[in-house]
């Protein structure tokens, strides 16, 4: 069966590296050693990206869990840091993304994301709703690789399993899709997708990223 639609994760397939700036505020804010300020930040990140803590009550919980003095102001900074690390994009893929709508090819992004983090997004990205479908895993109170969020961004595809391409940088996302019968890729750059497009046949349907 032919590919009729391509499901994208968004950060570090979309995105380029996270602003690496933007990490070393929020490390030196928090005045921890990177290795535990990282242990902390991703502790709850899940319940983040499933709608369960806001922008704000996760760092206020970061703030509760590491008994660090910050204020409302430096939780305040550290949310808009967050938000800006996240806040980036890859020329190439957007441009493929352009040669896939060009082709006929309906799009999606099926991204693990905070509130904040996606109303900073959305200022500064037009891009974004330039595809058929998003699906944001907070705004449903589930995330990848919870099968119902695939389905989910099926049925605004109006697509089959079968007939969907899904690309994302983490493995256990890339399985979850293959149970449901999605064709998945995993990401890791431009080059790489050229080549297992090509490996496995997709080259027929779609066209190949400059």
């Amino acid at each position: 069966m032919s590919i009729r639609a391509v499901i994208f994760d968004y950060g570090m397939v979309l995105t380029g590296q996270p602003v690496q700036a933007a990490h070393e505020g929020m490390v030196r804010i928090s005045g921890l050693p990177v290795d535990e300020f990282e242990k902390h930040y991703w502790a709850d990140r899940h319940a983040y990206d499933e709608g369960k803590l806001s922008g704000v009550t996760f760092w206020q919980k970061f703030r509760q869990e590491t008994g660090l003095a910050l204020t409302d102001q430096q939780l305040d900074e550290l949310n808009h840091l967050d938000a800006r690390m996240w806040t980036t994009s890859d020329p190439q893929m957007l441009a493929w993304h352009d040669q896939l709508k060009a082709r006929g090819i309906k799009t999606a992004i099926l991204s693990n994301m905070g509130d904040s983090v996606l109303e900073h997004i959305e200022r500064e990205f037009a891009w974004i709703h330039g595809f058929d479908a998003l699906v944001w895993s907070y705004q449903l109170g589930m995330a990848k690789p919870a099968p119902e969020i695939y389905r989910h961004a099926l049925e605004k595809l109006g697509t089959r399993a079968e007939e969907t391409l899904f690309l994302d940088d983490k493995q256990v996302n890339i399985d979850a899709a293959r149970e449901l019968g999605i064709e998945g890729l995993l990401f890791t750059n431009v080059d790489q997708l050229r080549r297992d497009l090509v490996s496995l046949g997709f080259d027929r349907d779609l066209p190949l990223p400059a």
